[in-house]
């Protein structure tokens, strides 16, 4: 059963609420438990690991001391280890002054300097692994496009019914021109003079032979973007987008070029939807988009995603390349979140660009609403940001907490404690203001 069955209407406060905070309990489970389990593995233990805030709801003991508590606020997490005086992990003066040298090397402010770094490290650590499986997982489950290119499933488009095309046809030429490697496709067919009906040359059940078949890339909506203007006007995946402004169009680059070139203004689409023509009205946003040099392109949006004119046969990915996809996806996300960072404070784009918790809350119910699918890939892209966020040298960060021990590896002696105590209040000032600053885009930006 699909979950977004379960709700009567897409992205209402209680489903937004209930998937941010399970995509939120997860990830914070995973980079807290790689400070609990590393910790223990380095003889540090733990007093409490608590998935929330405040009122503990429930509780139990393990046989090794440590206290597993779910409390009433959801929004986060924490382990507190034998000597810390909260969740931050400051010292507790009182506690360590009353520990034996034996129990001082098992709280976190006496044990050796290698234990603390690699207990600290070891939270954004579990987070960028738990990204990495979930994305190789997800690719071994969905595949990639066969070689060479094979129809799986023709999309359902207007004034096309089948044409000559069928499943199960693997693809040798298009207008003449051979078709190459799987890989080389998209570069391939974006080289392709438009028209609405090509020839294809397909080999079928061992005989190749010529036949029509629509446009490659037909305005087929495949997705759209939670919160943007194609999934706030109604835009439902499996619409194909006919006109635009009343002017005719087949081909996806002629939607991008006209919403590129709207300048902000309203536009109307004409939209095929099986077999239904319907309107729809919405205004384009300005965008920052990340490119693959590190840069960013400022462009005009309606926040859909386009796809072939029909699904392309899959094969499963091996162990090797999964992996490697899963190592591709973690290092996009991080080089355009820094990259993205460094433009905002530089003032190339703009500073809406940075979400707050009510933004990512929305983005992961519309993410929970499309399925399953998407859902799972949002907690991987969160859990990446997470990860990376955590390392930034901020005091109350796992990032400021590996500074300070870096300052301890040179000097070797650590900061003093009226010195963290300044540090820490100065993190949490800035991590204050980061929120109310990210909150205050999410109510305002457009």
């Amino acid at each position: 059963m699909d979950i977004a069955s379960l709700i009567p209407t897409f992205g209402n406060i209680v489903w937004t609420i209930a998937a941010f905070v399970a995509a939120l309990s997860v990830i914070v489970a995973i980079h807290e438990y790689g400070h609990y389990i590393v910790g223990r593995w380095s003889g540090i233990k733990a007093d409490v690991f608590s998935i929330g805030f405040g009122p503990v709801l429930t509780s139990r003991v393990d046989k090794h001391g440590t206290r597993w508590q779910i409390a009433a606020l959801p929004f986060g997490g924490y382990v507190k280890f034998l000597g810390d005086a909260g969740a931050a992990s400051d010292k507790d003066e009182a506690v360590m002054a009353s520990l034996s040298q034996d129990e001082k090397r098992a709280s976190m402010h006496g044990a050796p300097l290698w234990a603390r770094a690699a207990t600290v490290a070891a939270g954004p650590v579990f987070n960028f692994v738990l990204s990495f499986l979930i994305f190789a997982v997800l690719i071994l489950f969905r595949g990639v496009a066969a070689d060479p290119i094979t129809v799986d499933e023709l999309r359902t488009l207007p004034d096309t019914p089948s044409m000559g095309l069928q499943s199960g046809d693997v693809i040798l030429e298009i207008d003449g021109q051979k078709v190459p490697p799987t890989e080389e496709f998209s570069s391939f067919a974006r080289e392709l003079e438009p028209a609405p009906v090509l020839t294809y040359t397909v080999e079928r059940d061992g005989t190749v032979l010529d036949v029509d078949g629509p446009w490659l890339y037909p305005i087929y909506v495949s997705t759209t973007s939670p919160g943007w203007a194609a999934e706030k006007a109604g835009l439902l995946p499996g619409d194909v987008i006919t006109a635009v402004d009343g002017t005719q169009v087949f081909d996806f680059e002629q939607l991008r070029d006209i919403v590129g070139a709207s300048d902000g203004k309203p536009l109307t689409l004409d939209v095929w939807r099986a077999g239904d023509e319907l309107s729809f009205t919405m205004t384009p946003a300005r965008r920052d988009l990340p490119l693959a040099d590190g840069g960013f392109e400022t462009r005009w949006l309606i926040g859909l995603t386009g796809g072939l004119a029909f699904e392309p046969a899959s094969t499963t990915p091996s162990l090797g390349e999964a992996a490697i996809y899963g190592v591709d996806q973690i290092r996009f996300i991080i080089t355009s979140s820094l990259s993205g960072l460094y433009h905002m404070v530089a003032g190339k784009i703009s500073t809406c660009n940075l979400s707050g918790p009510i933004g990512i809350a929305e983005t992961s119910g519309h993410a929970a609403s499309q399925g399953w699918f998407s859902f799972i890939y949002f907690i991987a892209l969160l859990s990446t940001a997470v990860g990376l966020i955590n390392l930034f040298p901020i005091p109350v960060l796992d990032g400021g907490h590996l500074v300070f021990y870096a300052f301890e590896a040179v000097a070797g002696r650590p900061p003093s404690d009226r010195a963290l105590r300044y540090l820490m209040a100065g993190g949490l000032t800035i991590m204050l203001a980061l929120m109310l600053f990210s909150v205050g885009n999410d109510l305002i930006c457009p």
